[in-house]
């Protein structure tokens, strides 16, 4: 959801009412901060809370907070809350230390923390108020928050708090029994169809080709399952070189995908792909056009988000290198977000849509579908989607390797090389969001 004008934050109800918009859910036994541009909100950044008994590093969790913060390099102050139980909320709270300590560490970097509150099942408070006269025990009721003119405009506007992600929790649209058993016999005789084809160049730009059309035409919001078009995108998805091409293509183009299959020497030799072939094998191209019902978009690291304004968030491990010029961007490139400068926004949000429908069934090919879902989340710089994406495909699938390489880097603190950079990164809400 974007919204096209500024919203106004009449008070700290307004900017916790913000949050779980922000990352699509209520966090719990979360710290976020979020940065500021003056007095309209940047980023926002959700990390796990450490263990409240002593046994964290503070000043290590400080020091992550900053580096995260630190890559949106407008900003010039910051905010904090942190979302408990209520159990937490009685001074001296367990989580003291650790705000003083981060509170330390974003002075250090020139983004001092204006505000912080703790955000409890029943109650919050303002947690640098140590005065019981204007910030009596056990403080204000959460409904406050959920009550805001500010969350009340985000929900007018479209936006919507859907469950905080888990591993299996994915929510999909239910689909008949029948459909999915038609599928998958469908997508059986595909796989027969398209058996041997896997190095033929020509047989890869009609799959192609098909893909592109499809991305296209999913910007529709609402249709019905088509079983011959399921059944054979699931198909192509069983082929390691068409799936990552489709990946490539959706973020960086046709040309970068073709660019890239053709480095990795994947067609058979004397194969050049020109002129009629009659053993490509596709469903025909005049179809109706592609509807797909919207899906809930995903929110890196497993308890790492970065939402908002410019999501700006952890360096990739490399430095991000813009492209210019004719030569196409290579496959890992585009995988780790550092080629194109921009990625193509919208047709990855069309790949995520069609990649809803075809991770139902199960399989193989749901579990292809799922880990590409997992990394448009990684790309929008929603840690917390991806790792239950990425865990869902390995749940289905325990040794797919695609999905292993990208939990290692989710897992690792990794993220996109476009969520780091402001210009590149996805904004759910468009800028100046509020202020």
């Amino acid at each position: 959801m974007t919204a096209p004008e500024r919203l106004t934050v009449r008070g700290p109800e307004d900017i916790l009412g913000f949050i779980p918009h922000s990352l699509g859910y209520w966090p719990a036994s979360s710290l976020v901060a979020m940065t500021l541009h003056g007095t309209s909100l940047g980023a926002t950044l959700r990390l796990d809370l450490p263990a409240p008994d002593g046994q964290g590093d503070p000043f290590g969790f400080a020091g992550a907070v900053r580096r995260y913060l630190e890559s949106d390099q407008d900003a010039d102050g910051s905010l904090l809350a942190v979302f408990t139980s209520d159990a937490g909320m009685v001074p001296p709270s367990a989580y003291d230390l650790l705000i003083s300590t981060v509170q330390c560490s974003l002075e250090q970097a020139g983004m001092p923390v204006r505000a912080a509150w703790f955000v409890g099942d029943d109650y919050w408070r303002d947690a640098l108020c140590s005065d019981g006269s204007c910030c009596p025990l056990p403080g204000r009721p959460v409904q406050e928050i959920r009550d805001s003119m500010l969350n009340a405009e985000m929900v007018y506007r479209g936006s919507s708090v859907g469950p905080a992600p888990r591993t299996g929790s994915v929510p999909e649209a239910p689909v008949p029994a029948m459909h999915l058993a038609a599928v998958l016999e469908a997508q059986a005789s595909w796989e027969e169809e398209l058996g041997g084809r896997f190095r033929s160049r020509a047989q890869f730009k009609a799959v192609l080709g098909f893909w592109q059309m499809l991305l296209d035409r999913a910007s529709v919001d609402a249709g019905v399952p088509d079983i011959e078009r399921d059944a054979f995108l699931r198909a192509t998805l069983l082929v390691p070189t068409w799936r990552d091409a489709v990946m490539v293509m959706a973020a960086a183009g046709r040309n970068a995908a073709e660019a890239g299959a053709e480095r990795f020497n994947v067609f058979q030799e004397g194969d050049d792909g020109d002129g009629a072939d009659e053993s490509v094998v596709v469903l025909p191209l005049l179809l109706p056009p592609a509807e797909f019902p919207l899906s809930a978009s995903p929110v890196g690291t497993p308890g790492t988000d970065m939402a908002g304004r410019g999501a700006a968030a952890l360096r990739p491990p490399r430095r991000t290198v813009a492209r210019s010029g004719s030569v196409p961007a290579g496959y890992g490139e585009v995988l780790m977000g550092l080629a194109p400068s921009v990625p193509d926004w919208a047709r990855l949000e069309a790949l995520e849509r069609v990649l809803g429908q075809l991770a139902v069934p199960g399989g193989q090919a749901a579990a292809a579908a799922l880990t590409i879902r997992g990394w448009v989340a990684w790309c929008r710089g929603r840690g917390s989607y991806a790792a239950a994406y990425l865990q869902q495909a390995l749940e289905l699938e325990p040794e797919y390797r695609l999905a292993e390489l990208l939990l290692d880097l989710v897992g690792s603190g990794t993220l996109c090389g476009w969520a780091a950079r402001k210009e590149a990164a996805w904004q759910k809400f468009g800028e100046d969001t509020a202020g």
